[in-house]
Protein backbone atom coordinates (compact mmCIF):
# COMPACT_ATOMS: atom_id res chain seq x y z
CA UNK A 1 0.00 0.00 0.00
CA UNK A 2 1.43 2.85 -1.20
CA UNK A 3 -0.20 6.99 -0.20
CA UNK A 4 0.98 10.38 -2.02
CA UNK A 5 3.26 12.79 -0.03
CA UNK A 6 1.43 14.74 2.13
CA UNK A 7 1.89 18.99 2.25
CA UNK A 8 0.19 19.90 5.61
CA UNK A 9 -1.80 17.98 8.12
CA UNK A 10 -4.81 18.05 5.99
CA UNK A 11 -2.83 15.85 3.51
CA UNK A 12 -1.88 13.81 5.66
CA UNK A 13 -5.45 13.48 7.49
CA UNK A 14 -6.90 12.55 4.02
CA UNK A 15 -4.50 9.84 3.84
CA UNK A 16 -5.38 8.55 6.77
CA UNK A 17 -8.84 8.20 5.81
CA UNK A 18 -8.56 6.73 2.67
CA UNK A 19 -6.51 3.85 4.31
CA UNK A 20 -8.91 3.12 7.09
CA UNK A 21 -11.80 3.64 3.89
CA UNK A 22 -9.96 0.74 2.18
CA UNK A 23 -9.71 -1.53 4.81
CA UNK A 24 -13.51 -1.13 6.44
CA UNK A 25 -14.21 -1.56 2.21
CA UNK A 26 -12.48 -5.03 2.50
CA UNK A 27 -13.95 -6.57 5.49
CA UNK A 28 -17.19 -5.09 4.44
CA UNK A 29 -16.23 -7.38 1.28
CA UNK A 30 -16.24 -10.31 3.66
CA UNK A 31 -19.02 -9.69 5.66
CA UNK A 32 -20.95 -9.33 3.01
CA UNK A 33 -19.51 -12.89 1.34
CA UNK A 34 -19.75 -14.88 4.53
CA UNK A 35 -23.27 -13.90 5.41
CA UNK A 36 -24.28 -15.36 1.74
CA UNK A 37 -23.36 -18.59 2.75
CA UNK A 38 -23.99 -18.20 6.45
CA UNK A 39 -27.63 -20.28 8.19
CA UNK A 40 -29.14 -19.39 10.96
CA UNK A 41 -26.51 -21.58 13.30
CA UNK A 42 -23.12 -22.50 12.20
CA UNK A 43 -20.68 -25.17 12.89
CA UNK A 44 -16.58 -24.17 13.81
CA UNK A 45 -15.43 -26.26 11.14
CA UNK A 46 -17.91 -24.18 8.83
CA UNK A 47 -17.51 -21.15 9.67
CA UNK A 48 -13.78 -21.30 10.05
CA UNK A 49 -13.66 -22.60 6.48
CA UNK A 50 -15.73 -19.53 4.85
CA UNK A 51 -13.11 -17.21 6.75
CA UNK A 52 -10.16 -18.38 6.28
CA UNK A 53 -9.77 -18.36 2.69
CA UNK A 54 -11.01 -15.07 2.88
CA UNK A 55 -7.91 -13.64 4.78
CA UNK A 56 -5.28 -15.35 4.55
CA UNK A 57 -4.37 -13.94 1.21
CA UNK A 58 -4.93 -10.68 2.26
CA UNK A 59 -2.03 -11.31 5.71
CA UNK A 60 -0.03 -12.66 3.33
CA UNK A 61 0.77 -9.76 0.69
CA UNK A 62 3.97 -8.11 0.41
CA UNK A 63 4.24 -6.24 4.03
CA UNK A 64 1.24 -6.37 4.65
CA UNK A 65 -0.75 -3.48 6.51
CA UNK A 66 -3.12 -6.66 8.45
CA UNK A 67 -1.51 -8.52 11.12
CA UNK A 68 -4.50 -10.10 12.10
CA UNK A 69 -8.36 -10.94 10.55
CA UNK A 70 -11.15 -12.70 10.89
CA UNK A 71 -14.81 -13.58 12.46
CA UNK A 72 -15.99 -13.16 15.76
CA UNK A 73 -19.65 -15.37 16.35
CA UNK A 74 -22.11 -13.78 18.55
CA UNK A 75 -22.24 -16.17 21.63
CA UNK A 76 -24.50 -19.16 21.11
CA UNK A 77 -24.44 -18.46 17.19
CA UNK A 78 -21.94 -21.58 16.30
CA UNK A 79 -23.07 -25.06 17.57
CA UNK A 80 -21.75 -26.13 20.99
CA UNK A 81 -19.72 -22.76 21.86
CA UNK A 82 -19.92 -19.97 23.87
CA UNK A 83 -17.64 -17.97 21.76
CA UNK A 84 -15.86 -18.58 18.71
CA UNK A 85 -12.85 -17.08 17.02
CA UNK A 86 -12.18 -17.94 13.32
CA UNK A 87 -9.13 -15.74 13.67
CA UNK A 88 -5.60 -15.65 11.74
CA UNK A 89 -2.14 -13.64 12.48
CA UNK A 90 -0.17 -12.62 9.52
CA UNK A 91 3.87 -13.61 9.95
CA UNK A 92 4.95 -12.63 13.12
CA UNK A 93 8.57 -10.93 14.19
CA UNK A 94 10.19 -12.08 17.59
CA UNK A 95 6.73 -12.54 19.05
CA UNK A 96 6.44 -13.24 22.72
CA UNK A 97 4.02 -15.99 22.60
CA UNK A 98 4.57 -17.46 19.24
CA UNK A 99 8.35 -16.76 18.32
CA UNK A 100 8.92 -15.79 14.57
CA UNK A 101 6.50 -16.72 12.26
CA UNK A 102 6.81 -17.12 8.32
CA UNK A 103 2.76 -18.10 7.39
CA UNK A 104 -0.23 -16.90 8.96
CA UNK A 105 -1.61 -18.99 12.08
CA UNK A 106 -4.60 -19.76 13.40
CA UNK A 107 -5.70 -17.89 16.85
CA UNK A 108 -6.12 -20.95 19.44
CA UNK A 109 -8.13 -19.94 22.58
CA UNK A 110 -7.16 -22.78 24.31
CA UNK A 111 -3.43 -22.25 24.12
CA UNK A 112 -4.34 -19.00 26.00
CA UNK A 113 -4.93 -19.46 29.89
CA UNK A 114 -5.41 -16.05 30.36
CA UNK A 115 -8.05 -15.45 27.83
CA UNK A 116 -11.30 -16.00 30.60
CA UNK A 117 -11.65 -12.41 29.62
CA UNK A 118 -13.35 -13.52 26.46
CA UNK A 119 -15.85 -16.08 27.29
CA UNK A 120 -18.26 -13.21 26.45
CA UNK A 121 -17.09 -10.53 23.95
CA UNK A 122 -20.28 -8.83 24.53
CA UNK A 123 -18.60 -6.44 27.28
CA UNK A 124 -15.41 -5.74 24.66
CA UNK A 125 -15.80 -2.58 22.64
CA UNK A 126 -14.54 -3.92 19.70
CA UNK A 127 -17.43 -6.43 19.62
CA UNK A 128 -20.23 -4.41 21.61
CA UNK A 129 -20.02 -0.85 20.07
CA UNK A 130 -20.40 -2.19 16.52
CA UNK A 131 -23.18 -4.34 17.28
CA UNK A 132 -24.96 -1.61 18.96
CA UNK A 133 -24.48 0.88 17.04
CA UNK A 134 -24.88 -0.95 13.96
CA UNK A 135 -21.90 0.87 12.42
CA UNK A 136 -18.19 0.09 11.88
CA UNK A 137 -15.70 0.74 15.08
CA UNK A 138 -11.75 1.57 16.13
CA UNK A 139 -10.52 0.27 19.35
CA UNK A 140 -7.23 1.74 20.56
CA UNK A 141 -4.43 1.85 20.31
CA UNK A 142 -3.93 -0.48 22.96
CA UNK A 143 -1.63 -3.51 23.74
CA UNK A 144 -3.03 -7.07 22.10
CA UNK A 145 -1.88 -9.01 25.16
CA UNK A 146 -3.67 -11.69 23.33
CA UNK A 147 -1.79 -12.26 20.52
CA UNK A 148 1.16 -9.44 19.21
CA UNK A 149 1.85 -7.91 22.52
CA UNK A 150 2.46 -4.50 20.89
CA UNK A 151 -0.05 -1.86 20.11
CA UNK A 152 -2.68 -2.08 17.78
CA UNK A 153 -5.47 -0.78 15.90
CA UNK A 154 -8.61 -2.95 15.45
CA UNK A 155 -11.49 -2.34 12.76
CA UNK A 156 -14.85 -4.16 13.63
CA UNK A 157 -17.75 -3.85 11.82
CA UNK A 158 -21.06 -5.92 12.47
CA UNK A 159 -22.62 -8.90 10.93
CA UNK A 160 -26.32 -9.05 10.69
CA UNK A 161 -29.26 -10.93 9.58
CA UNK A 162 -32.97 -10.73 9.65
CA UNK A 163 -32.34 -7.93 12.85
CA UNK A 164 -29.87 -10.86 14.62
CA UNK A 165 -26.73 -10.50 15.15
CA UNK A 166 -23.84 -12.95 14.30
CA UNK A 167 -21.16 -11.35 15.27
CA UNK A 168 -18.17 -8.81 13.72
CA UNK A 169 -15.95 -9.17 10.90
CA UNK A 170 -12.40 -7.24 12.09
CA UNK A 171 -8.95 -6.45 11.34
CA UNK A 172 -5.64 -5.60 13.50
CA UNK A 173 -3.59 -3.26 12.52
CA UNK A 174 -0.04 -2.76 14.05
CA UNK A 175 1.17 0.70 15.24
CA UNK A 176 4.81 0.26 14.37
CA UNK A 177 3.54 -1.16 10.60
CA UNK A 178 0.73 1.60 10.21
CA UNK A 179 3.63 4.22 11.57
CA UNK A 180 5.94 3.01 8.45
CA UNK A 181 2.83 3.79 6.15
CA UNK A 182 2.60 7.65 7.83
CA UNK A 183 5.99 8.74 8.69
CA UNK A 184 6.82 9.88 5.27
CA UNK A 185 3.70 11.55 5.49
CA UNK A 186 4.42 13.28 8.69
CA UNK A 187 7.84 13.89 8.01
CA UNK A 188 6.64 15.74 4.97
CA UNK A 189 5.29 18.91 7.40
CA UNK A 190 7.38 20.90 8.53
CA UNK A 191 5.37 20.42 12.43
CA UNK A 192 5.65 17.65 14.38
CA UNK A 193 2.77 15.94 14.40
CA UNK A 194 0.66 13.04 15.91
CA UNK A 195 -2.41 10.91 15.04
CA UNK A 196 -4.65 10.31 17.44
CA UNK A 197 -8.22 8.36 18.81
CA UNK A 198 -11.24 10.27 20.19
CA UNK A 199 -9.55 10.41 23.34
CA UNK A 200 -6.54 12.21 22.37
CA UNK A 201 -4.26 8.86 22.93
CA UNK A 202 -1.71 8.99 20.62
CA UNK A 203 -1.44 6.12 17.60
CA UNK A 204 1.95 7.80 15.79
CA UNK A 205 3.42 10.75 16.11
CA UNK A 206 6.91 12.50 14.73
CA UNK A 207 7.75 13.47 18.57
CA UNK A 208 10.73 11.34 19.75
CA UNK A 209 8.56 12.18 23.55
CA UNK A 210 5.60 11.42 22.34
CA UNK A 211 4.87 7.80 22.63
CA UNK A 212 2.55 5.82 21.28
CA UNK A 213 -0.25 4.90 23.78
CA UNK A 214 0.41 8.82 25.77
CA UNK A 215 -2.76 11.42 25.86
CA UNK A 216 -2.16 14.68 24.04
CA UNK A 217 -3.69 18.23 25.50
CA UNK A 218 -7.36 17.75 25.35
CA UNK A 219 -7.62 21.21 24.29
CA UNK A 220 -4.82 20.94 21.20
CA UNK A 221 -6.65 21.86 18.04
CA UNK A 222 -7.48 18.45 16.27
CA UNK A 223 -7.71 17.77 12.45
CA UNK A 224 -10.42 15.37 11.35
CA UNK A 225 -9.41 12.39 9.77
CA UNK A 226 -12.97 12.30 7.11
CA UNK A 227 -14.98 9.34 8.05
CA UNK A 228 -12.72 7.82 11.07
CA UNK A 229 -12.69 8.91 14.84
CA UNK A 230 -8.95 9.95 14.53
CA UNK A 231 -7.35 13.03 14.27
CA UNK A 232 -4.48 14.92 13.62
CA UNK A 233 -2.63 17.23 16.09
CA UNK A 234 -0.14 19.61 15.71
CA UNK A 235 2.94 19.33 18.56
CA UNK A 236 4.81 22.80 18.74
Amino acid sequence: MSVLLATSPDDCATAIAAIIARVAEQLGDWRDEILGELGATTTPLALDALVEPRVIPELMRDDPLLIGAGFIAAPEFVQGRDVHFSWWLGPLEANPILGSTTEPSRLDLSTRSYAEYLSDVRSLEWYAVPTTTGEPHITGPYVDHLCTCDYILTLTIPVEAGGTVLGVVGADIAVRRLERELLALFLAVESPLALVNEEGRVVVSTASSVLSGTLVDGDAERIACPGTPLSIVRLD
